[in-house]
């Protein structure tokens, strides 16, 4: 089960625009699927709209996380406002594992669901994971690369922090 399910029936929409909002436990535990320090806020206002073979959702995805810097493990507080456009279809029969698929532009964001409902809030971590910056650095990131030796033209290159290490020893 998702940390944040929001189950929806395409044939039910409710043809109109829907807020959705993480509690605080779905926060802490979607920052834990994501190796995050926390997740403060995450919410959507999306359109969700009945198509022929499932539905499409359309909107904001909006969250205020904290994540460590990738350089000095400091805090890094991050706001995230992303674009969603996602298509939900009906899962179609299996292809045959040798069968080359050719998908279309339009097609890329497309999310089978079975059983008749489909998961907007799963797609919505998921559009938040893709928003998340593994490498973000803050504004201290400098004066640790310094400290570890890092930033001296000596000691570029893939082997530095190991060079770094075997120097403090």
């Amino acid at each position: 089960m998702s940390e944040f399910s929001r189950t929806y029936d395409p044939r039910q929409l409710p043809g109109t625009a829907i807020d959705l909002a993480a509690t605080e436990a779905e926060c802490a535990a979607l920052a834990r699927r994501f190796g995050l320090v926390r997740i403060d806020r995450m919410e959507a206002r999306i359109e969700l709209i009945r198509e022929s073979a499932g539905a499409s959702a359309t909107g904001r995805l909006k969250a205020e996380i904290v994540q460590s810097c990738a350089v000095s493990g400091e805090d890094l507080p991050v706001s995230i406002d992303e674009p969603v456009n996602l298509h939900f279809v009906p899962a179609g029969a299996d292809s045959a594992p040798d069968e080359e698929i050719e998908l279309e532009a339009d097609e890329l964001d497309e999310i089978e669901f079975e059983g008749g409902l489909f998961d907007l809030g799963e797609a919505l971590a998921q559009t938040l994971a893709l928003a998340i910056d593994p490498y973000a650095v803050g504004p201290n990131a400098e004066e640790a690369r310094r400290k570890a030796g890092l930033l001296d033209k000596d000691t570029r290159g893939p082997f530095a922090a190991l060079a770094a290490l075997k120097k403090s020893d």
